[in-house]
């Protein structure tokens, strides 16, 4: 009745790079305006970063196989847009401001 195919074919769930880039962009978006501000930066943005650079680090090591070299790039490019995104985010705040 059913394929035989269909019990073969496996899903092996989220690819760590696809968590590991949404886990960061939604934190970065969440935590940028509450704790950088145009005059200031809180120390617990700092600490933040911190941490989630740790969270990164140690996510890549447990997966370092499948981090290939696109994957590498994709994932270093995602940092870019990250990076330009709090910049982005306390430029706005700054100019909206004066």
């Amino acid at each position: 009745m059913i394929p035989e195919e269909v019990f073969k074919r496996r899903h092996f769930g989220t690819p760590p790079l696809f968590s590991l880039i949404i886990t960061n962009s939604i934190l970065v978006c969440f935590i940028t305006p509450f704790f950088a501000t145009c005059g200031t930066i809180h120390w617990l943005f700092w600490v933040f970063l911190a941490s989630l650079a740790i969270y990164n680090f140690f996510t890549i090591r447990r997966n370092w196989e499948e981090f290939t070299k696109i994957i590498t790039i994709a994932y270093a490019i995602s940092m870019v847009v990250e990076i330009a995104g709090i910049i982005l985010l306390l430029h706005k705040s700054c100019s909206a401001s004066l």
